[in-house]
């Protein structure tokens, strides 16, 4: 395929002859770096902690919630996949939508998302505070978050590879965790575990404990387990080689998907009961582990929870960062975001992060109104990126096999139909939130930013043509 100007370049400067993406941005990340990302990346604190609550709502059947959701997530990722291969970009989906769409979509995706990352960096530091100061009673939890803050905003702060450094032994010690854990589990299930029984099909007789409706509620809350693959591909824009850092990240996210996820999910529910309240209080590793009986197994585990939540921190920082510099470089936004010393947008990383610690200072001074209000604003925008992305997809892939030129690195399957299909799931999603009263407001909440962001960046949009 022939190269094509950087999405990241400014508006006035895209017509120009074609540049190197990101060419401001340092290139730091090395293969490794992104493989681990790519592999520790699927799982977070979604898997962890919230996938508790699913498992109370949809008792043995989360196994068919987490497959059928991580279906629905392969099909986005194939789809990022092959246009981030295609026009690597720290923008991703931002930018992907912006050539496809427009820039208004553009400007929506963008600053949603951004909003979405910088809220889930605090969310995400309150609650590695709480496990440290459950070990360290009398602990103020506002000292430790503030301490998580400073440590991963000065880690962004430098160079790219420190941000790659934290992550590679991060997710080491999570897929290092988890792969331990499915051992374990399987052993225990088999009944070779010494000192265990196999419990067999027990915990699984009653699969559909609260019918359609409990599934239903877990279908929902597996989808958005799976919130921050996307974060790879924004990644992969900053390494040696994105088109092969991207293919690999997505030609192993099916393999990583159902061993990590639905695996560890069916191991959990085999081994504990659904209705154990500990799998909602302590979380279903956790309590898997103390139902085992294994010595300070349950403790390891807490501290793997707390690795998993700073990494997302760190994660979030970096991706949160990387869309607003996008963004402002291709005019959607301040431009003192832009600047970038040391090939990292230290402007860009203070103001996230900034923000990140200013919904910490809402949990706390309003927690029922303005927080509560944040967190339902932000509560479907993994949704709404999914639809910018299959759309987008379903455009340039269509202008690409009109170009004479090389196929892309990554093709996503069955095109056209897969994308439908995906689009169509994604539709079903909102149908499903919009049954329940708890998600309806996030989706309505959500509904109503989007639009509004829309509406300026068309405002925007318009304003620029007329010049």
């Amino acid at each position: 395929m022939p190269s094509s100007p950087s999405l990241d370049a400014p508006p006035e400067r895209r017509a120009d002859a074609p540049q190197a993406p990101d060419a401001s941005l340092s290139h730091g990340l090395k293969q490794r770096h992104l493989s681990m990302i790519a592999l520790g990346g699927v799982i977070g604190s979604g898997l962890f902690v919230g996938s508790g609550a699913g498992i109370a709502a949809a008792g043995p059947s989360i196994v068919v919630a987490f497959a059928l959701s991580g279906l629905l997530v392969m099909l986005v990722m194939r789809m990022l996949g092959e246009m981030s291969a295609a026009f690597p970009s720290s923008g991703s989906f931002s930018a992907h939508a912006e050539r496809a769409i427009g820039p208004w979509a553009g400007f929506a995706a963008g600053w949603s998302f951004w909003v979405l990352l910088c809220t889930a960096v605090g969310m995400e530091g309150i609650g590695a505070a709480k496990i440290v100061q459950g070990w360290l009673p009398g602990t103020p939890q506002w000292m430790w978050v503030a301490l998580f803050m400073l440590v991963f905003c000065g880690a962004n702060l430098a160079a790219v590879k420190s941000f790659g450094e934290f992550e590679f032994w991060f997710a080491a010690l999570k897929v290092g965790a988890i792969s331990l854990f499915l051992v374990l589990g399987a052993l225990a299930v088999a009944g070779v575990l010494p000192g265990t029984d196999s419990p067999g099909a027990s915990n699984l007789t009653d699969f559909l404990p609260h019918g359609s409706e409990g599934l239903v509620i877990g279908l929902l809350a597996s989808v958005f387990a799976y919130g921050g693959l996307e974060t790879v591909t924004i990644a992969a824009a900053e390494s040696e080689d994105p088109v092969r850092g991207v293919a690999n990240a997505v030609r192993t996210a099916m393999w990583r998907i159902a061993l990590f996820y639905v695996g560890s999910m069916a191991v959990v529910v085999t081994l504990v009961p659904w209705d154990s309240k500990e799998i909602v209080t302590k979380g279903p590793y956790v309590a898997a582990l103390d139902h085992l009986g294994i010595p300070g197994a349950g403790q390891l585990m807490n501290v793997v929870v707390l690795v998993a939540l700073l990494s997302a921190m760190n994660a979030n920082t970096y991706g949160s960062s990387r869309i607003a510099y996008s963004l402002v470089r291709r005019g959607m936004g301040p431009k003192a975001l832009a600047k970038v010393s040391g090939g990292v947008p230290r402007v860009a990383v203070l103001v996230s992060s900034v923000f990140g610690f200013a919904c910490v200072l809402l949990s706390y001074w309003r927690p029922d109104d303005v927080f509560a209000w944040l967190l339902n604003m932000i509560g479907a925008v993994i949704l709404v990126v999914w639809i910018f992305i299959a759309v987008s997809q379903l455009v340039l892939r269509r202008r690409m096999e009109r170009e004479p030129g090389e196929r892309p690195a990554v093709r996503m399957w069955g095109f056209p139909w897969l994308t439908w299909v995906a689009l169509a799931g994604m539709a079903a999603i909102f149908v499903l939130m919009a049954r329940q009263p708890d998600t309806r407001v996030q989706l309505y909440s959500t509904g109503g930013m989007t639009l509004v962001l829309a509406a300026v960046g068309y405002v925007r949009q318009r304003a620029r043509a007329g010049r």
